[in-house]
């Protein structure tokens, strides 16, 4: 059951209504969309539908009767929760500290520094924020929803900008007219300022902004069109579908979730200039910020600077994501224990869904604090390979020198990421690094993916030089098998894929060469590192965050048999006489590459 609160001027229930709609088709649960207002209301639907899972559209202003305090000796009486079914809530004004400090209703309670006793309202959450981590196992994420459109309109010879928004603070409309005039001398601005039901007076207040723009204009070849009603969606993407760029300069800098405006803007191919807002902080990689390129710049560059977010972003895919994240909730809520919470010197640590596959490559839960943006100055050259060096070798001693200048070319890239990783591991991201750069020239307009990819300077450092990579990680959105069921996924499509030391983390490795193995194109190449012990039998020691330790069975046998129409680019050598690596003093290993091409069908 979907619980939405009744209709108004409201972009929450936009929000809501619009993801509704589109979960009602999904043809593997079934979903039961209501409105209410009051406590009396939901029961009364949650008795008639008796639901086994409820998300609630959840924002505390309003559907404050969700939020009632309630006391334990409530909880299987009257109280709108019971122990038979599932409640999820959407967190709109989501952030990483909300996230990652979300507790469960399964804990009833907790003391705050009052002493108070809080109120936890839900089992678990979805957050709409491509950008979270995923620190916490009670917290899930999707994309956000584009509408379906059909631009059928001509794009205008005078230049149109257009934005709309509801009369509230922040919005930009000031700053846009401004930026217009400082850039052109004949255009049109288009505002839709629609007055917020949820705030009082936000009729006068979007009159007072519209006369305050309109005493802005300056120029005579700029006109000004601004309209007050609330537009419905159609309306709403046929009034942005005749513009020549949609901005939107919120002035909101503070921690805030992501406005929809951009989800509509996406749907009509047009361009698109925001403001550095942390509200539009999934899209703010594109080149598209204002603070960094003109309205012109942006204009010239046309839609495919973002086509990308659309097509990640459709309906189908939100569909999946949902359904996803149902599965697993419903699975994680049929063990017999919940995912772990535990508190230790007043601060909470999650352990993660996605901890099993965590590596000592990486001993930082932040996020990167290294940029991405690519530079056009970099330069590179591999390194020069002698005739007994091997793409399928063991990356001991030896290697670290042949990589070193790969590695401290890295260190220049990706400074503060390489300096959370363990010294001696680093060889795989140099190999990784190394081997993808002197193979991208194979392919015109490679396709690449990065399977865990969270921090790994080796896809940190290919984008620094303006190559898309396309990434997965648990910690960023899916682990590779679920990647592989996405809707918009094409499978034999991608020519590189590459993964430093995630292989062994996972319990499921033939799932995981097999994934691979049906996402590489024809001629593309798979290059996979692994923690090495050549002989390691299974119940052998080995570190708690590995499955398994390879040998030369697994990969000359055992993965290769996974793997239809691939064979290894070269003549292997895994010999490894030398364990040259040791983890926590405790476990001695050293690291091996399996790269793979597929041969043309």
């Amino acid at each position: 059951m979907f619980v939405l609160h009744k209709k108004g001027q409201c972009g929450v229930y936009e929000f809501g209504r619009n993801i509704a709609d589109l979960l009602v088709t999904s043809s593997k649960y079934d979903f039961i969309v209501v409105e209410c207002d009051s406590l009396e209301e939901y029961n009364g639907y949650r008795k008639q539908h008796n639901p086994s899972v409820i998300i609630f559209n959840y924002y505390p202003s309003i559907m404050p009767w969700v939020s009632k305090r309630f006391k334990p000796t409530h909880l299987n009486r009257n109280n709108i929760f019971s122990k038979k079914e599932i409640h999820i809530g959407i967190i709109h004004e989501i952030t990483q500290s909300i996230a990652d400090t979300a507790l469960s209703v399964g804990s009833h309670y907790f003391y705050n520094k009052r002493k108070e006793m809080r109120n936890i309202l839900f089992d678990y959450y979805i957050a709409p924020d491509p950008t979270l981590l995923l620190r916490n196992p009670l917290v899930y994420k999707t994309g956000r929803l584009v509408p379906t459109y059909q631009n059928e309109f001509p794009k205008p010879i005078l230049p149109i900008i257009g934005s709309f928004g509801l009369a509230t603070p922040n919005k930009g409309f000031v700053e846009i007219v401004k930026k217009v005039q400082e850039e052109f001398d004949e255009a049109i601005i288009r505002f839709n300022i629609a007055s917020a039901s949820v705030m009082k007076d936000g009729e006068h207040y979007g009159q007072e902004l519209s006369a305050q723009c309109k005493s802005l204009i300056y120029k005579k070849g700029i006109q000004l069109e601004i309209s007050h009603h609330f537009f419905s969606n159609s309306e709403l993407l046929d009034f942005l579908a005749q513009n020549s760029i949609n901005l939107f300069l919120y002035q909101d800098y503070s921690s805030r979730g992501i406005s929809s405006t951009i989800d509509f803007a996406l749907a009509v191919e047009r361009p698109i200039a925001i403001s550095k807002s942390l509200m539009f902080r999934h899209i703010a990689q594109a080149p598209i910020c204002l603070e960094d390129h003109s309205i012109g710049e942006i204009l010239k560059n046309g839609f495919g600077a973002i086509a990308q977010y659309k097509e990640d972003w459709s309906p189908e895919n939100l569909i999946w994501e949902y359904e996803r994240i149902i599965q697993s909730i419903l699975k994680h809520e049929n063990l017999t224990t919940k995912p772990v919470i535990s508190f230790k010197n007043k601060r909470r640590r999650f352990f993660c869904k996605s901890e099993k596959h965590a590596s000592w490559l990486g001993t930082s839960t932040t996020a990167t604090e290294d940029s991405l943006k690519a530079d056009s100055t970099l330069n590179y050259t591999p390194v020069v390979l002698g005739d007994n060096d091997r793409f399928n070798r063991i990356l001991d001693n030896k290697a670290r020198i042949l990589y070193k200048p790969t590695i401290d070319f890295l260190f220049q890239l990706t400074p503060k990421t390489m300096a959370k990783k363990i010294p001696e591991a680093n060889v795989q991201q140099g190999f990784v690094f190394d081997t993808v750069y002197r193979n991208l020239c194979n392919y015109k307009n490679p396709k690449i993916l990065c399977v865990g990819s969270f921090e790994d300077t080796a896809s940190m450092g290919i984008q620094r030089f303006g190559i898309r990579v396309e990434e997965v990680d648990p910690m960023l959105n899916y682990f590779l098998q679920e990647y592989y069921t996405k809707p918009t996924v094409k499978k034999s499509s991608y020519d590189l894929i590459f993964s430093t030391s995630v292989i062994e983390h996972d319990p499921d490795d033939e799932s995981f060469i097999k994934c691979i193995d049906g996402l590489l194109a024809p001629g593309g190449m798979a290059i996979i590192t692994c923690d090495y012990k050549d002989g390691w039998k299974p119940g052998d020691p080995k570190p708690d965050v590995d499955a398994r330790f390879y040998t030369q069975k697994d990969l000359k046998e055992r993965l290769l048999s996974y793997m239809s129409d691939c064979v290894l680019v070269d003549q292997p050598d895994w010999e490894s006489p030398n364990l040259d690596f040791n983890f926590l003093g405790i476990y001695d290993y050293t690291f091996a590459t399996f790269i793979v091409k597929k041969i043309n069908s």
